[in-house]
């Protein structure tokens, strides 16, 4: 019997690592996808690249501390409980990248864990309740950060960097593969300026795959560690493996969600949203919170969008109730040296609404989507958990 519950223990494992995959590729590479920069193969490839180097370097010590610090006996992880809240994070995380919306992987996890905590007595909700905190803080800083740089500072960045994507067409950075060695190639009429932003955006994006690994390789194999029967490095190289699928098929919905649907993304746009998410996930990481990247990445998007939306009106404008339009000019910028345009100067004519540049509809699934995921694996494991006896807690 022990036997056949590790195997299923580590299916569900896999299960969970092909959904980490698919939800964490978006937040990840979607800016750079959706500028038209790298196709979603090359996205996943790297992403399967750098999650397993974060997995490896790091992410041990993560693995080791998620299962002791959040509850207080860790003797409730046995290997029936840990198949259970595998499922359970593996499950809700599947109904999120169905709906091609990417979920919180720690939200999740956290809360299946802290459920088994609360239906047994043994949560420790001092360290529930700093994660909790950062949590809710930390994507409203990425939003009002974003925000900020969109409304006051992205034409100057967009006229320094001088970058738009392409729509259709090859991507700007590709592989060639017609010699013995592949090399990266670049698109013909790719300038210098357009080149190195389009390796800041993707090397950004390999950063938050290496992020993501240091900390969401626990959420697939920690419970399974914890009972001492499979050794740490096998594990990692099965969960890598099973994130590495999850990243080469359903991530391309999470990866059209984040990349394109939101809001129209330039180059630009997608190295702004790329600096700021990364730079909170790694403050987050540094004082040993469990960080939300999926969150932030996705409110940073938002509030890059809003900010750029709101750009032709002022304050003054807006305290006196007037309409608020949307400029074109105030956002492109494209040429190096052309002058940006003073909130509120641009030309009224043929501007388009918020909507072009931000799609509410999308913006509130995704919003709904990253809540209701973590409440799924929450609610199902404690109530499992609470009232379930086979698990004889």
């Amino acid at each position: 019997m022990p036997e056949v519950l590790l195997i299923v223990g580590l299916l569900v494992a896999v299960f969970v690592g092909f959904n980490i995959g698919g939800s964490t590729t978006g937040p990840a590479f979607g800016p750079a996808v959706g500028a038209n920069v790298i196709t979603k193969v090359m996205a996943a490839g790297l992403m399967s690249i750098f999650f397993f180097v974060g997995a490896y370097t790091i992410g041990p010590q993560v693995v080791t501390t998620l299962g002791e610090e959040l509850v207080t006996d860790t003797s409730i992880f046995t290997l029936r409980s840990n198949v259970a809240v595998l499922f359970f994070i593996g499950g809700a995380l599947f109904v999120g990248n169905y709906a091609g919306v990417p979920a919180s992987t720690s939200m999740t996890a956290v809360g299946a864990i802290a459920a088994l905590g609360m239906a047994t007595g043994e949560l420790n909700w001092d360290v529930l309740g700093e994660i909790v905190v950062w949590w809710i803080v930390a994507p409203i800083l990425g939003f009002w950060v974003a925000g900020v740089v969109g409304r006051y500072f992205y034409p100057r960045i967009n006229a320094w960097i001088a970058i738009e994507s392409k729509e259709g067409g090859r991507p700007m950075v590709s592989i060639d593969r017609s010699g013995l060695v592949p090399r990266l190639q670049f698109g013909a009429d790719a300038d210098r300026r357009e080149i190195t932003g389009a390796l800041t955006v993707v090397a950004i994006g390999c950063l938050m795959g290496f992020s993501s690994g240091t900390s969401n390789i626990a959420n697939a194999i920690a419970p399974i560690y914890g009972t001492g029967d499979v050794d740490m490095v096998p594990l990692i190289l099965i969960g890598s493996a099973a994130v590495a699928v999850g990243c080469f098929t359903i991530a391309r919905r999470t990866l059209d969600t984040l990349g394109n649907d939101i809001t129209n993304l330039p180059l630009t746009a997608a190295i702004v949203v790329a600096v700021i998410s990364s730079g909170i996930v790694i403050g987050l990481s540094s004082i040993g919170v469990p960080a939300s990247f999926v969150v932030i990445a996705t409110m940073s998007i938002v509030g890059l969008g809003w900010g750029r939306a709101t750009r032709t009106t002022t304050l003054s404008d807006a305290a006196r109730g007037e309409e608020t339009r949307v400029s074109v000019g105030a956002l492109t910028a494209e040429e190096e040296g052309e002058r940006s345009p003073e909130i509120g100067e641009e030309d009224v004519e043929d501007i388009p609404k918020a909507s072009d540049l931000f799609d509410p509809s999308t913006t509130a699934r995704v919003i709904l989507m990253q809540n209701v995921v973590p409440a799924i694996s929450t609610v199902g494991a404690y109530f499992t958990f609470r009232f379930v006896p086979i698990f004889g807690f």
